[in-house]
């Protein structure tokens, strides 16, 4: 299957699903509008506390505060479009990263084989065992981290299942007949690899991106909301949701928190509609189409 076919299969797969249809427009809105949005907000404005703003602290929405305001008079719609393109900015890049270091490794050790699928393997076995969160919570404790350290924390743990996958595939594409023939001919190694064995993957790569970019959405939000992620100072969607563990603000202020985590909760439902049409696009025996 070559990449363009694939990706019209993934295209007829979700156009069939019409929930999955309407998950990924939902998904699309919500992006294209935080991002829209959000560069016309100031973060030092934003952040600002003064006693002006003081006075308006832990107001209900309102015509002049959509989302009302916090216990230092913010406006909480603000942090919200912020908050939501930082987490957004932060799962797409370790999705991404991610990816990346996945791919190349899984890749390497399926096709290659022998010793070094071996060696692969006994490093990924190993960091199997270790507990990524509790190392994730250490690294980020006693380094003075930033949200691009941040990130590059969470790529650094957030590529061994992608690597197990597409080495297991890759391991299959290996001994088939179109990869004997380019080794017959003579072709290099790393050629048959990026040429024609990765195209052969899109569509199970593109489906276990899209669920990996929720587990990532996810992670970066509970981190936050632990206060392990973002820095203080930059907005985050776990932050605003951890105004819920005050007793008074869980039950009379919703507005500092709900909004938050209805947009996390939309966000992982449109991703795993999408992501399960993707995955019966990589399975031949699941297609409905």
């Amino acid at each position: 299957m070559n990449t363009t076919s694939a990706w019209k299969l993934m295209w007829r797969e979700i156009y069939s699903d019409k929930v999955a249809l309407v998950a990924l427009f939902i998904f699309c809105a919500i992006v294209l509008t935080v991002y829209i949005w959000a560069p016309f907000i100031n973060l030092d404005d934003l952040n600002a506390v003064n006693i002006e703003f003081l006075r308006r602290r832990y107001q209900p929405p309102n015509a002049d505060f959509w989302m009302g305001t916090d216990g230092g008079g913010r406006d909480v719609l603000g942090q919200f479009i912020l908050g939501a393109r930082n987490s957004f900015n932060i799962a797409f890049a370790v999705t991404i990263g991610g990816a990346i270091i996945g791919i190349f490794v899984g890749l390497i050790s399926g096709f290659y084989g022998g010793h070094v699928d071996n060696a692969i393997m006994r490093i990924l076995d190993f960091i199997a065992m270790v507990p990524f969160l509790m190392l994730m919570i250490v690294f980020v404790s006693i380094h003075q981290h930033t949200v691009i350290t941040f990130t590059l924390i969470m790529i650094l743990f957030s590529w061994q299942s992608t690597a197990r996958l597409i080495r297991v595939v890759t391991l299959r594409q290996s001994h088939l007949d179109y990869v004997s023939a380019s080794k017959t001919l003579g072709t290099p190694n790393i050629v048959i690899i990026f040429r024609e064995v990765l195209p052969n993957l899109v569509s199970i790569i593109v489906s276990n991106v899209t669920m990996q970019l929720a587990s990532n959405m996810g992670i970066e939000t509970g981190l936050t909301f632990l206060g392990f992620g973002l820095p203080f100072g930059s907005p985050s969607l776990g932050r605003l949701i951890s105004f819920a563990r005050t007793p008074t603000i869980l039950q009379e202020r919703q507005w500092l928190w709900l909004p938050a985590a209805l947009l996390i909760i939309i966000m992982m439902l449109c991703i795993n509609f999408v992501g399960q049409a993707l995955n019966r696009a990589a399975d031949a025996k699941k297609r409905s189409v």
